[in-house]
């Protein structure tokens, strides 16, 4: 069950699916689909899509759900690829990924699971 905690809402840059991993832009108080491991990662969307120009609601902190780019097992730490999926964090040696959790439970590609939102980087 998730259990988010702060909530803020921003501007949408780009159309943003429900549970998807979000990043900053350049722009104040808006948000696009984070797409790399190197992003500034900043929460998950929470269960309402977003099209561009609209406010899109974004879990900082807490229990969200996230929607799975592949394969996940519990405790795997979680970045995202390049659609705002979470994908197990495998970071090539002496390269880093900016974490966005890790998985309270596992699951497969499309699945909706529980992360831990916690930020972090992870290095290889």
């Amino acid at each position: 069950m998730a259990n988010p905690g702060q909530i803020k809402t921003y501007d949408a840059s780009g159309a943003i699916p429900a549970y998807s991993v979000v990043k900053f832009t350049a722009t104040d108080f808006q948000v696009t689909l984070g797409a790399a491991v190197g992003d500034k990662l900043c929460g998950i969307t929470t269960e309402v899509a977003a099209v561009d120009g609209e406010r899109c609601d974004v879990i900082h902190d807490g229990i969200a759900y996230a929607s799975c780019g592949g394969t996940v097992a519990a405790g795997d730490p979680l970045t995202v690829n390049a659609t705002g999926q979470v994908v197990t964090a495998a970071p090539a040696a002496g390269t880093n990924n900016n974490c966005i959790g890790r998985a309270r439970q596992s699951g497969v590609s499309g699945d909706v699971i529980e992360v831990i939102v916690d930020f972090f980087v992870y290095q290889g």
